[in-house]
């Protein structure tokens, strides 16, 4: 029998590691793709603000360590919630496609 607490469609889940007390180590898997994938922009965001939130940082900068790079996410916090996120890192190109109709 199958567990729905992740929903009938499944979710994107986030393993962290503290390194330390600024810095993650992130791993995803992403439903869709149904694997593990390099980086996900919106996990290591989430991951930031969680680890901020959950008092396992005070930085209002946070490094993210990914399979896929290192990526930075910055935010400005206040008693009713956060603004001003910015992700930052490099971007590469993985794949190009072309439809054809």
């Amino acid at each position: 029998m199958r567990n729905n607490i992740y929903g009938k469609t499944g979710a994107n889940i986030n393993f962290v590691q503290l390194t330390d007390r600024e810095t993650f180590k992130v791993r995803t898997y992403e439903r869709g793709v149904e694997d593990e994938t390099l980086s996900c922009g919106t996990g290591v965001t989430a991951v930031a603000i969680a680890m901020h939130k959950t008092n396992h940082t005070n930085a209002n900068e946070v490094k993210l360590e990914t399979p896929g790079g290192t990526l930075k996410v910055s935010f400005e916090a206040s008693e009713t919630g956060y603004k001003n996120i910015w992700l930052t890192g490099p971007a590469l190109s993985v794949f190009k496609g072309t439809f054809t109709i």
